[in-house]
């Protein structure tokens, strides 16, 4: 699933999520998800971590924290990776929904010069 693009000019507080129904993947499968950004060259802000997270409704939670200040490639395409799940029948009768979210940290802060292309959703092998 790819959304159009949205670049961060400036912003204090930021979170981005997306929704996906699991019932079109297949059941058994692994698959992973992750962000497709550019951090641009004029990139402000990014000092503290940001949280990204898979949530399914009553069956599990993942969350993990990124870096994007450091050791992140400026100007190109990227992947950040938010999570893995299995789509399991579990998963499919508590609705088939997850939602995934990229979030800027509890300190409000003014952060600029990310282009948020949307979320990739694949098979892992």
């Amino acid at each position: 699933m790819i959304v159009d693009a949205a670049e961060l000019r400036s912003v204090c507080y930021l979170d981005v999520r997306a929704k996906f129904h699991t019932r079109i993947l297949s059941r058994g499968v692994k698959y992973e998800v992750a962000f497709v950004v550019i951090i641009k060259d004029n990139a402000q802000g990014w000092e503290h971590l940001v949280k990204l997270g898979l949530l399914f409704p009553n069956v599990m939670q993942e969350e993990r924290e990124e870096d994007l200040a450091k050791n992140k490639p400026r100007n190109k395409w990227i992947e950040i990776p938010v999570g893995e799940f299995v789509n399991s029948s579990e998963i499919e009768k508590q609705a088939g929904e997850m939602e995934i979210y990229l979030r800027g940290s509890e300190v409000l802060y003014w952060k600029k010069g990310i282009v948020i292309k949307g979320v990739v959703i694949r098979a892992k092998n």
